[in-house]
């Protein structure tokens, strides 16, 4: 049993995540004295070069338009707050609810989804390109910073929460279902799932379906105020949409004279709220109603757990296409997006073509390769930059760069 079970330990529901139940790591270490096996991953993810560099990773906006924007960063650690709130009302692990929602956006390319988009597209002859699959590429493979492993050899718990925190991946015969039933399972994930079983028929821990909806609860009110910011909406087409239009006339009638910056803060923190007690709420009744008396029974469910009610998930659902035609898809970011991927697409193409000009660390066993091998070097290396690097590295290697304003 870890030792350190007792350091900051908090009560656990029988259908909790135990630390001292984890199946361990890919490669066995000594349980640390003084923190449980998923504060260790937490410090691990913190600490790794992956973490740092979501500081110049767009989350909407590109990191350089405005000191106010979320970044990935920004955005990674308001997840974390939520999962750990979403987490302690549940009474799960707080610990690995915040390693998975520290680690969750670790894979992401360049300029956000535009990035990764044009990337899967250059992947396509080589397996494609998954975010969620780099993710994991990134916790077990990429990181290369101890004497013994490469990756940061992170618990078996919290690998499977990064994987499956949206759900399985497989059916029982190993066939992508969901998102994954088209194209099938990433890559990135059938290659480590030869190395450990992570059950990827089965879904996940309520810890890593906590990180999964706290991340829905933050983009969503998150992406309501930056656009805001940058002008894209404004508050009276706010008073339409399910949820916000209510936060906004509550905030209006109370103070009805209120300057427009501590109104929109005032609108978005009514959003986290609800949406915050609306997840405990109908998460407790699940519980109630299932029954789970370990963590297998919540893996084997049949459901997600951790979910909105009914009619909060109709709120979501038209946030989210209020965002999508008035934030995502409007004219000047689909502009700049569309000349992110140019940048993206041209960057992987001179990287292949040239890859003696990638850093040294990423050139080893380079020498007489299959193509598949160098154009997944080269997709791991371009994914691993930030905003800025990208731009700079653009800049350096071609004459003309894409405007990204």
């Amino acid at each position: 049993m870890n030792p350190a079970i007792g350091f900051g330990a908090q009560p656990r529901a029988v259908y909790a995540v135990q630390p001292g139940d984890s199946k361990g790591r890919l490669y066995p270490e000594a349980s640390s004295p003084t923190r449980t096996d998923y504060q260790r991953d937490r410090d691990r993810i913190i600490h790794s070069s992956a973490f740092r560099r979501l500081k110049y990773k767009t989350q909407v906006f590109l990191y350089h338009e405005g000191d106010l924007y979320r970044t990935r960063l920004t955005h990674t650690i308001e997840v974390a707050q939520i999962a750990r709130s979403i987490a302690r009302a549940l009474s799960v692990d707080e610990d690995l609810a915040e390693a998975l929602a520290l680690s969750h956006d670790l894979g992401h390319t360049p300029f956000g989804h535009a990035g990764e988009r044009a990337l899967d597209a250059l992947m396509q002859p080589y397996g494609g390109f998954d975010h969620n699959a780099q993710s994991l590429r990134v916790v077990t493979c990429l990181e290369r910073r101890y004497a013994e492993f490469d990756g940061l050899n992170l618990s078996w718990e919290t690998l499977e929460g990064l994987v499956k925190h949206n759900g399985p991946v497989t059916d029982r015969d190993g066939k992508g279902i969901d998102r994954y039933q088209e194209n099938g399972v990433p890559w990135g994930i059938w290659t480590y799932a030869e190395q450990q079983d992570l059950m990827l028929w089965s879904y996940a821990s309520i810890e890593a379906q906590a990180a999964a909806i706290a991340d829905d609860i933050a983009y969503n009110s998150h992406d309501i105020d930056d656009g805001l910011r940058a002008g894209l909406i404004s508050l009276e087409q706010l008073r339409d949409v399910s949820l916000v239009g209510d936060a906004y006339r509550e905030v209006d009638e109370k103070y009805p004279h209120l300057e427009e910056s501590r109104m929109v803060h005032e609108i978005v923190r009514r959003m986290i709220t609800r949406m915050v007690e609306d997840v405990i709420k109908t998460s407790m009744a699940n519980l109630a109603r299932l029954k789970p008396q370990s963590v297998d029974d919540v893996r084997n469910a049949g459901e997600t757990i951790v979910c909105f009610s009914k009619e909060m998930a109709e709120a979501e659902a038209a946030i989210k296409a209020f965002l999508f035609g008035n934030v995502y898809r409007e004219k000047n970011v689909m502009r700049v997006m569309h000349n992110a991927e140019q940048v993206l697409r041209e960057l992987f193409q001179y990287h292949f073509e040239h890859p003696d000009i990638m850093p040294l660390e990423w050139q080893f066993d380079l020498d007489g390769c299959a193509e598949k091998v160098l154009a997944r070097r080269v997709a791991d290396y371009v994914a691993g930059m930030t905003d800025r690097y990208a731009i700079l590295e653009h800049r350096r290697l071609f004459d003309v760069t894409p405007e990204l304003r």
